[in-house]
């Protein structure tokens, strides 16, 4: 090999190399060490709103691009699909309350519960309240949460849209609470002076389902809150992610046979979603499991 030939082939090493280099340094480091692809990282002034892909799925996590502690996901080959236990165990609350014309979700992440119920209840009117400008951005950029008439957005802190909605006499069928992190709900959305807001702008067949923590050491005293409002109510347990779902109806639980009529109408729909309704039928439990003398939490 002559000296020309010799300096190109050095050459190409070299850019070969700098290339290797370049993916190293300017990728995130978990998409080289955790196969996670950042997609877009909106700024916050609460924490970034991050979204990733990773194992076939679209993620939304707060702070930082991992694979725990995620705020919403779908599958990117099946995007109806809901992934998250909670998010299906919430929508089987069509089994108390079937025909919602109105409803409000507190807490919006990538939208998944507003976009589904639209499409089950073309009808009705969901008003969805999210605290963070970031997430609604990145909901409707990434997420294909698409705002309407029947599909409305507030940029809002979620009991402040709550006590002013009651001040002005506003009704929903159904009121979802899923301001929820991975590890904490805030407190002002957990007491007894909350809860009895939002039980004053329930219609006289209205439900309310709330997500929470299967385990945590507020879990007793979260209990008492509810019952102390709504009396009794169904504590959906899942199996996979930690979490329980509340549903009170304050005109009085459906009976056991209404579930099942409406689990049998509702099936259909549901599965399009990945909600298996007889499966969310069995964890409808009315079972208390919290000591008699737990305190309610309150301001």
């Amino acid at each position: 090999m002559n000296a020309l030939h010799k300096r190109r082939a050095w050459l190409l090493v070299a850019a070969a190399a700098l290339a290797v280099l370049a993916v190293l340094f300017l990728a995130p480091a978990s998409s080289v060490e955790g196969g996670a692809r950042l997609v877009h990282e909106e700024p916050s002034e609460f924490e970034p709103v991050v979204v990733y892909e990773h194992y076939g799925e679209r993620c939304m996590s707060f702070g930082a691009m991992e694979t725990t502690g995620r705020q919403t996901c779908f599958q990117l080959s099946e995007p109806d699909k809901m992934v998250f236990e909670y998010t299906r165990m919430m929508a089987s609350a069509l089994l108390a309350q079937p025909k919602p014309e109105s409803i409000l979700i507190i807490g919006l992440g990538g939208g998944t519960l507003p976009t589904a119920l639209a499409r089950i209840l073309p009808e009705a009117v969901i008003d969805t309240v999210e605290i963070d400008p970031a997430v609604v951005k990145v909901a409707q950029t990434y997420f294909g949460y698409r705002p309407g008439p029947r599909q409305r957005v507030y940029v809002k802190d979620g009991r402040e849209f709550v006590e002013r909605s009651r001040r002005e006499g506003a009704a929903y069928d159904m009121i979802m609470l899923d301001a929820f992190d991975i590890d904490y709900i805030p407190a002002h959305l957990l007491t007894v002076e909350f809860l009895e807001q939002v039980k004053g702008i329930l219609s006289s067949r209205g439900a309310l389902v709330a997500n929470s923590f299967a385990r945590s050491r507020m879990y007793d005293r979260e209990s008492a809150t509810y019952a102390a409002v709504f009396g009794s109510f169904f504590n959906l347990r899942g199996r996979l992610d930690g979490n329980r779902v509340i549903i009170a109806v304050p005109s009085g639980l459906p009976s056991d046979e209404m579930l099942a009529q409406n689990a049998d109408a509702l099936a259909e729909p549901l599965a399009r979603f990945g909600v298996d309704a007889p499966a969310a039928l069995a964890r409808y439990s009315r079972a208390r499991d919290w000591p008699e003398d737990a305190e309610p939490l309150r301001d």
